[in-house]
């Protein structure tokens, strides 16, 4: 099922939209709806992460950090 949404945009941001959605060979429609998803996508990890981090215990991750091996990374790994 699909909803129909009425946007106003300043016509420097349309004009900008018309063009990105030019360049990317999609419609403006379809460059709307993949921006909207990917910010809402982000919005919820933020808050799962969140949840996630309030659940945290320090102990328990210092306890693990011990378990890893003091061994140089890869050369693919390093910064």
């Amino acid at each position: 099922m699909m909803s129909t949404l009425s946007v106003r945009l300043p016509e420097s941001l349309h004009k900008r939209l018309k063009e990105m959605a030019e360049k990317e060979g999609v419609s403006m429609n379809q460059f709307i709806t993949l921006a909207v998803s990917e910010k809402v996508s982000s919005l919820l990890t933020v808050d799962y992460l969140k949840e996630r981090a309030k659940r945290a215990d320090r102990k328990t991750f210092e306890e693990l950090l011990e378990k890893v091996p003091d061994t140089e990374p890869e050369e693919f790994d390093k910064l």
